[in-house]
């Protein structure tokens, strides 16, 4: 399957027409269904009749950046026509517009192929629940794609689409691309808007895009967040490579694969004749500026659920938990974020680019949180990924690489970090490695489907 870029050259000249590619994505989420389990909702009838129409008017000489190419968004976006359940239970009512980022997609003449699954609010790095089952990793199927943009993560993985939308409040893009060999970008805050939400999570939460290249990524970025991204090779940069985590009282094992992963990276930008210098940033009190803004959050969204009963014992723990660090605590939380990006950003005067481990751990296994409490999937999931979420506190740019494989074939990230607005340079590093590694030509294995599931469903 080509990418973003490709497809959208392809149509333009003719090679291939938009429904071709619209079919074809809607068979290969049939055919996966059973297997990767990456969407909750399938838009079939109303993205054939989009790519009809992207056909006409390219016949007629319109050209646009996406115009005709497929296209996924997480299951926290507002489709028209679909319901908005955010990985919950429930009967939540048809949206009636798009939200902002869709209706950027559709200016860019992309079509919507559905929405794909997250857990429940967008709270854990895997993506399962009772409201759609399990979604799993094309790469292989009895671990996790990671969370909460894990169906997206799964559907461009597999190759159903060249790219998606999703999510990121803690690492829910960073972590699920780390965890499929994509590449991942979380964007500087405000870059892509939330509309018809003024901010996502008190601020930690931004969209962001998941493809399996650098190109394609700066495409999609460039189209939900304009402007367009130049990627470029760098001047030599000054990179500070950093291996340890912000404190956030549980115990921390970074897995030998993953240290290997990370420090082959350095290597290699090393290669390329960027100074790596080991130095951990001055992460401070992060943690208690990221812990109420995140329960405070869950708290607002829970309460708008048609069936508070049906949601998870650990979703109204953190709705208690947002009750009492709302208010005052709240307020302190959020007025941390300019004293800690002083902290932090001290670094970015000595160093260009920071670089750490995506995850402490390659993809989990399905189920792992499966029967824990609330502490324990606390204690579990930030063992797992300690060290995207301070990046959600200061509002910054981040970009996750694949960086290899496990011995047993599990996908490994690395990701670069950067202060306020620095994706170009960020997405023009890892260009640069991706010249090198040609990561997108690595592909999961086939043959996942197994027949006699029904396709997901489609609109209500």
């Amino acid at each position: 399957m080509t990418g973003l870029v490709d497809q959208a050259r392809q149509v333009a000249e003719g090679e291939v027409s938009a429904r071709e590619l619209t079919e074809a994505a809607l068979d290969a989420a049939e055919r996966t269904r059973d297997t990767l389990n990456a969407f909750r909702w399938v838009r079939a009838e109303e993205a054939l009749r989009e790519a009809d129409e992207a056909d006409r008017l390219r016949a007629a000489g319109e050209r646009r950046p996406l115009l005709g190419v497929p296209v996924a968004v997480k299951d926290d976006m507002d489709v028209a026509g679909l319901p908005t359940a955010f990985g919950c239970a429930g009967e939540f009512p048809p949206r009636t517009a798009d939200g902002a980022a869709v209706q950027r997609l559709r200016a860019a003449g992309a079509v919507i192929v559905g929405k794909t699954n997250t857990p429940e609010l967008g709270q854990w790095p895997m993506t399962e629940g009772p409201a759609f089952g399990v979604t799993r990793n094309p790469w292989n199927p009895g671990h996790t794609p990671g969370g909460s943009s894990g169906g997206s993560a799964a559907a461009v993985a597999a190759g159903i689409v060249a790219g998606a939308l999703g999510s990121d409040g803690a690492g829910s893009v960073r972590i699920p691309a780390a965890w499929t060999h994509l590449v991942g970008v979380k964007p500087q805050r405000g870059r892509v808007p939330t509309w018809p939400e003024r901010e996502l999570f008190n601020g930690l939460t931004c969209h962001g895009v998941l493809t399996r290249s650098v190109a394609d990524a700066a495409l999609l970025l460039g189209v939900v967040g304009g402007p367009p991204v130049d990627v470029h090779k760098p001047r030599r940069l000054r990179i500070a490579l950093s291996l340890r985590p912000a404190y956030a009282a549980v115990r921390h094992r970074l897995e030998p694969a993953v240290r290997a992963a990370t420090e082959r990276t350095a290597e290699q930008l090393e290669a390329l004749g960027h100074e790596i210098v080991p130095e951990d940033p001055r992460y401070g009190p992060v943690g208690p500026a990221f812990v109420p803004r995140a329960m405070a959050g869950v708290r607002e969204l829970a309460l708008r659920v048609p069936d508070p009963r049906l949601l998870d014992p650990r979703t109204h723990r953190s709705v208690r938990g947002g009750r009492l660090l709302g208010g005052g605590i709240l307020r302190l939380a959020r007025a941390a974020e300019r004293p800690l990006r002083a902290r932090l950003g001290e670094l970015f005067g000595r160093y260009d680019v920071l670089l750490t481990p995506t995850t402490a751990a390659p993809p989990l296994p399905v189920g792992a949180l499966d029967g824990l409490s609330a502490h324990g999937t606390d204690t579990a999931m930030i063992t797992a990924c300690p060290y995207t979420w301070p990046w959600n506190v200061l509002g910054w740019p981040a970009v996750n690489v694949p960086a290899g494989l496990t011995a047993g074939g599990l996908p490994l990230g690395a990701q670069l970090l950067g202060p306020a607005g620095s994706e170009p340079l960020l997405l023009s590093l890892a260009g640069q490695l991706e010249a090198e590694a040609r990561w997108f030509e690595r592909w999961p294995a086939q043959g996942l489907t197994e027949p006699g599931r029904p396709a997901p469903p489609s609109l209500p």
